[in-house]
């Protein structure tokens, strides 16, 4: 018979472990405190690593890629609000697929009713309340969201793929303060309604400045989105008073066209991303039969542009792990943690120089953060002529 297991969270990792775990051998049950899976979400930028696991978990070819052509175009503005050439999120090594996060979600619950696999079982209105090792195995017990009934369940494996704030973490590791390493910053991203007047629709847009930045992203075939980023010494007062207006205060005298835009539409969006920016450092990511993954484990944070990929990756080599151990789960654990964990803890350090791409903390860094990207967008411009003068005549071929 099939060992069972749960998986805590519907997202990219919770759904990326029980694909794995499936392929392993085992009987997954994933449970979801929403009330229905959440679709849409914002700019994913999906690298090598990540592409490698969704073929590996069978969901490449559900999977919708929306880049621009050649990579879009990217803008920088200036303080006067004036454009040049930039490099762009899409730009860098790896060329990046991009993606909103509903993308991937939506090709891995495809994947969870897998033609010629058996149906994954998922629960919605589902939580854990309490987790406890017995007798070789793990007792939960889980509460109906929507009655308040609460019943004991037995698993072989819990699989805590609930997010940031985990409730698998909370109630078997110990409480968030304990991993939760805050950043003095905020994050605000919503879905534009159109592109930012004035630009081609697939453009990218960016203006960054001390200790404020506001993105746009670019897609091939849908309207950009948008993220507002911020430092802040006091990361509770931004949850206080109206969120809008909290923005207009930040953003007050960077008053250049895309700024403008961005806040205006904020107001009127019928849902944006308002939170604080956090990364999660454990010194093990298991015990007994309890394991996290994604952003429960290791939260990379938005600034790592990793998020996604690591979170398809360790769902996908979890499996591979426990398919490699098939008779020693903590065996598995731990070789799927030392595979795993150097990789991890690279991206969360580099993580620290992304976050000053994103939002500079200070004049001095943003006037070297300018000089790198006009260095770095050059060398691109030169390297796509090169590409283009290269191209057999007649091929009709650009990069």
């Amino acid at each position: 018979m099939a060992r069972r297991a749960l998986v805590v969270g519907l997202g990219i990792a919770g759904m990326s472990a029980a694909i794995g775990l499936r392929e392993a051998g085992w009987s997954p049950v994933v449970v979801e405190r929403a009330p229905d899976r959440r679709q849409g979400g914002y700019f994913v930028g999906l690298l090598p690593d990540g592409r490698r696991a969704a073929v590996d978990l069978g969901i490449a070819e559900h999977l919708h890629t929306r880049n621009p052509a050649g990579g879009g175009t990217a803008w920088e503005l200036d303080r006067r609000g004036n454009r040049a050439p930039g490099l762009g999120f899409l730009h860098q090594p790896g060329r990046p697929a991009a993606v909103v996060r509903g993308d991937i979600e939506a090709a891995l619950w495809q994947g969870l009713g897998q033609e010629g696999r058996a149906r994954i079982e998922v629960r919605f209105a589902t939580t854990p309340v309490e987790i406890s090792h017995e007798d070789g195995g793990v007792r939960v017990l889980l509460r109906d969201t929507r009655t308040g009934q609460e019943h004991h369940e037995e698993y072989d494996l819990v699989v805590g793929a609930d997010g940031l704030r985990s409730d698998v973490r909370r109630l078997v590791f110990g409480p968030h303060a304990r991993y939760v390493r805050d950043w003095d910053a905020m994050i605000c991203a919503f879905q534009l309604p159109g592109q930012v007047p004035g630009y081609g629709d697939q453009d990218s847009i960016i203006s960054a400045r001390a200790g404020r930045a506001a993105w746009v992203f670019g897609f091939a075939d849908r309207a950009p989105t948008a993220l507002l980023t911020y430092r802040t010494a006091n990361v509770p007062e931004q949850f206080a008073g109206d969120r809008v207006e909290r923005l207009r205060s930040v953003y007050s005298g960077m008053d250049d066209p895309v700024v403008r835009y961005v806040l205006d539409e904020v107001e009127r969006a019928p849902e944006y991303l308002f939170d604080s920016v956090h990364q999660v450092r454990m010194p093990r990511w298991s015990t007994g039969r309890v394991v996290l993954v994604g952003d429960a484990a290791w939260c990379l944070n938005l600034y790592s542009g990793m998020g996604a990929t690591s979170a398809l990756r360790g769902g996908a080599e979890l499996g591979r792990a426990l398919r490699d151990a098939p008779d020693d789960v903590r065996a598995a654990l731990t070789a799927w943690e030392s595979a795993l964990r150097p990789s991890i803890v690279r991206h969360q350090r580099v993580a620290r120089l992304k976050q000053q791409m994103f939002v500079p903390s200070g004049r001095w860094a943003e006037a070297v953060r300018s000089v790198v990207l006009r260095l770095g967008g050059a060398a691109r411009r030169r390297r796509l002529a090169r590409d283009l003068v290269a191209a057999p005549a007649g091929s009709g071929r650009a990069s």
